[in-house]
């Protein structure tokens, strides 16, 4: 295992989509998913981390959250509410940037999980921005696109 660098932006690979994983088993993923969770381990005020943000193209992100880890594989939005949010995100390739974005308040998203089965993750609040955010990521959108002029509102 190892401790990955993280890519800043401008770097060209954040803003590209990622490539579909076959094999969620595969040595390969498996090595980069053990290493994704130890970057974030490492890296402090972290909640979410896509493997484009440590130089893979590939659609794999990690979320941690209450004591919960989500590996998303394959990630696809699935349902969306109408009701949106402004509330303020940061991001690891943007060290220091903190800004208003508006995201949906509640998300279903379908993932294969590390062993390749298809689940669905519902999120709202915290969660449901962080798989919004990490699944931007895999589409090549920074969150500097989502930019919001709206000020941020409390989230739960």
């Amino acid at each position: 295992m190892a401790i990955l660098p993280i890519r800043l932006y401008p770097d060209p690979i954040l803003q590209k989509k990622a490539k579909k994983i076959t094999d969620a088993k595969s040595p390969e993923i498996q090595e980069l998913l053990f290493d994704m969770l130890e970057t974030m381990d490492a890296t402090t005020n972290c909640l979410g981390l896509a493997a484009p943000q440590v130089g893979k193209s590939l659609q794999m992100s990690v979320i941690k959250f209450a004591g919960k880890t989500f590996v998303l594989i394959n990630p696809k939005i699935k349902s969306k509410s109408w009701k949106k949010i402004v509330s303020e995100e940061g991001c690891l390739s943007f060290p220091g940037l903190f800004i208003p974005v508006k995201r949906y308040a509640k998300v279903k998203v379908a993932v294969q999980d590390q062993t390749g089965k298809a689940r669905v993750i519902s999120g709202e609040a915290l969660l449901g921005r962080a798989l919004q955010h990490e699944i931007d990521h895999l589409n090549g959108i920074v969150f500097t696109k989502r930019k919001s002029r709206q000020k941020p509102q409390k989230i739960k």
